[in-house]
């Protein structure tokens, strides 16, 4: 691997044990391997948090946008809700 940096990451004793088991039952090669995959899937995670949350932002503004509610409190929203369930049952 050219191109690459080297850290020190102090692991738990804990996370330390599942890096070493990893490696013993042959799922990785070598502890670098392990704390590779493990960041790539962090970094995953991350942009998929990142695309969820712009993706909630847009809808906020489009309800903002949308001018007022029909409810104007929590019980018109309760009374609503209950309306439809009752609708479904029948």
């Amino acid at each position: 691997m050219s191109n690459v940096a080297k850290i020190s990451v102090a692991l738990t004793p804990e996370l330390n044990d599942l890096v070493q088991q990893a490696v013993a039952v042959g799922d990785y090669a070598t502890t670098s391997e392990v704390i590779r995959e493990a960041l790539r899937e962090w970094k995953l995670r991350r942009s998929l948090r990142q695309h969820a949350v712009a993706e909630l932002q847009q809808l906020w503004d489009e309800g903002l946008q949308s001018g007022p509610g029909r409810f104007s409190d929590m019980a018109d929203i309760k009374q609503e809700a209950r309306r439809r369930l009752a609708a479904r049952a029948n």
